[in-house]
């Protein structure tokens, strides 16, 4: 493969064409196996035996009257942003637009940005992101993701860097924009020059904090101590601290890094994807991403990553005894008698969902300190009785040293047993009750395949379905109603689907019809009233499986009731991902990101943008 078809791989596909799996078992043999086991929900769902039953493990259908104060959008297959009657929506933000003034003029439609001003601009492929707010000011902290190397390296040859330079111009366009928000006399606009604004890219510098801190596992011969590090990368979702501060996750970090002559030999290496040739071509121009001469640096990245938005000053933190690994979001809630919590997916194929309690309690009003830096890390094993618990990832549980626990959560979670999921990715929880839930976006090599430790992908109570494309919706009730309770029950919220094309358990839940339905649930947050908003980041194609699913969207769900409504649709070709509030709950503003064409501007190359959507009449919206 040539390294130009290596970088358009996604980050799944780069690291199973580097690690591929055994092939598949007979998929007659995946049936069997779920069927044989005590069933989904109960012994309630058949698969693949061409007809699906359904019962009370479902959120059911709305049976009351819609809490949906808006009438839903059918699907589009346009290059455009679809809302419903009596909604409109405004560009608040685009890659490449500036934050400072000096960099008013830094974007060409043909060209892009140049390097010079390349940590003066928005960044690109927008994600997770929060707002906050202090003295009538709002600020949003947004993530990064990911630069598009064509995109932005038109000069280059088919997008693949050919100098530091073009290394640099990608490096700068990731990581983590500040800025601060305000009103205008139409709608939104980003306060160019305000002290609030900052870049966090891939060469910022962090500090690390909790047991990993200093540890040898991440020195290095341009930091001997292990206490700091240089950049936070792949920030995909997102979360608030109680106490007001960011938490940016990175997730596919492997990709940045490759190996000048041999991947180093050790623990961790092929379970988190870190092959010789990177995806990026970090490695080619930037000795920092070559193993062969810094084996330790990639133990460094793939952490939960603390910033205080309203201090600029403030270096980010990487929190190390949240977990290591491919961090989707950090969703942080409070146990019955105080401590923190904090639930966390692993966006891999057959990876694990993980929780992080504090050891000390938190009281309103004050700091964090080093609460995310003593307490206990878990991971979910989930049983077929709609039970399940939290297993604590300790020495001697594991077998491993606290160090290696924490560096190679993985291996951990994998030594004791946790349930295999299909690619857990943000977490939400209810604001007013004690109940979680978790995106599972999909995962076709689910009973066909072993995830990267070689662990079993058989079908199993919460990841249903073999050669899952469509994913579902996990729920879960800690037990008690306490969030610090080792033991929950659990169901699906939704399992989606295409009731278009298939009569089976692939055409979904009962809450999922002809005019609803979707696949690929990706990013969720609640509103204030209780309601869940789904986010998609999945096929759009409108062919095959995926006929009649129209482009990527946002939907609303009812945990009450169980109804979904379609409320956006993105242009064609983007993801929708990322979601937050104003504080007066008058507008949302919601990220898309990787548009195909040339959306939003209609010439030039296409722009991973923020939009701010409001009711026309000012009401609330969330």
């Amino acid at each position: 493969m040539t390294d130009h078809e290596l970088t358009n791989l996604s980050p799944d596909d780069f690291d199973e064409y580097h690690d591929p799996r055994p092939g598949p078992c007979g998929f007659d043999m995946v049936v069997e196996r779920a069927i044989s086991r005590r069933g989904f929900l109960g012994g309630v769902l058949a698969i693949g035996s061409g007809a699906a039953v359904f019962e009370t493990g479902f959120a059911s259908p709305a049976r009351a009257a819609s809490r949906f104060e808006f009438e839903p959008v059918g699907i589009a297959t346009d290059r455009a942003v679809q809302l419903p009657p009596g909604f409109s929506h405004k560009v608040l933000v685009r890659w490449g637009d500036p934050l400072w003034s000096d960099a008013n003029a830094a974007f060409s439609p043909d060209e892009g940005v140049p390097l010079a001003q390349s940590d003066r601009v928005f960044g690109e492929c927008t994600d997770g992101m929060e707002l906050f707010a202090a003295d009538g000011r709002e600020v949003i902290a947004v993530n990064s993701e990911f630069a598009r190397l064509r995109v932005n390296l038109p000069s280059a040859s088919q997008g693949v860097p050919r100098s530091a330079d073009d290394v640099r111009l990608l490096q700068n366009l990731q990581g983590v924009t500040v800025m601060e928000i305000a009103r205008d006399t139409d709608g939104y606009r980003v306060v160019t020059d305000s002290h609030f604004n900052r870049r966090i890219t891939h060469n910022t510098e962090c500090r690390i904090a909790g047991p990993l801190a200093g540890h040898e596992l991440l020195r290095t011969a341009s930091d001997p101590s292990g206490n700091r590090v240089l950049g936070t990368m792949n920030n995909c979702g997102a979360g608030q601290t109680l106490w007001g501060t960011y938490l940016t996750c990175e997730e596919n970090f492997n990709g940045y890094f490759g190996a000048s002559s041999e991947v180093p030999e050790g623990a961790g290496y092929a379970r988190y994807g870190l092959r010789k040739k990177g995806r990026n071509g970090y490695e080619w121009f930037d000795p920092r991403f070559d193993m062969s001469e810094n084996p330790n640096e990639p133990h460094r990245h793939g952490f939960v990553t603390e910033i205080d938005p309203l201090n600029p000053s403030a270096p980010p933190v990487k929190r190390t005894a949240l977990g290591r690994f491919k961090h989707e979001n950090a969703e942080m809630v409070q146990a019955a008698d105080g401590r923190v919590v904090v639930y966390m997916g692993d966006d891999e194929r057959g990876e694990f969902l993980y929780r992080y309690i504090s050891d000390a309690v938190w009281q309103p009003g004050q700091p964090g300190g080093d609460l995310l830096d003593r307490g206990q890390l878990y991971v979910a094993r989930f049983n077929d009785d709609l039970t399940g618990e939290w297993v604590a990832l300790t020495p001697d549980a594991t077998g491993m040293t606290q160090a290696e626990i924490l560096c190679f959560s993985r291996i951990a979670a994998s030594a004791v047993g946790a349930t295999t999921m299909d690619r857990p990715e943000w977490v939400a929880c209810h604001p007013t009750k004690a109940e979680a839930y978790c995106a599972l976006t999909n995962n076709r090599n689910r009973g066909l395949k072993p995830n990267a430790g070689g662990d079993d992908t058989s079908p199993n109570g919460p990841n249903p379905r073999a050669a899952n494309l469509y994913g579902q919706i996990l729920r879960w009730h800690p037990d008690g109603g306490d969030h610090g309770a080792d033991g929950f029950s659990w169901d699906l919220y939704v399992m989606a689907g295409n009731p278009t094309v298939h009569d089976d358990a692939y055409a979904g839940s009962p809450n999922v019809t002809p005019g609803n339905m979707f696949n690929s649930p990706d990013g969720m947050a609640f509103s204030s009233d209780g309601l869940l908003w789904i986010q998609t980041d999945g096929n759009d194609s409108n062919t095959g499986d995926f006929a009649g699913m129209g482009n990527n969207q946002m939907l609303v769900g009812d945990p009450a009731t169980g109804d979904i409504a379609r409320f956006m649709t993105a242009p064609r070709g983007a993801e929708v991902t990322g979601l937050c509030w104003s504080s007066d709950r008058t507008v949302a503003f919601v990220g898309v990101q990787h548009p195909g064409g040339s959306w939003p501007d209609g010439v030039g190359r296409p722009r991973s943008s923020i939009i701010a959507i409001w009711r026309d009449d000012g009401a609330t919206i969330g």
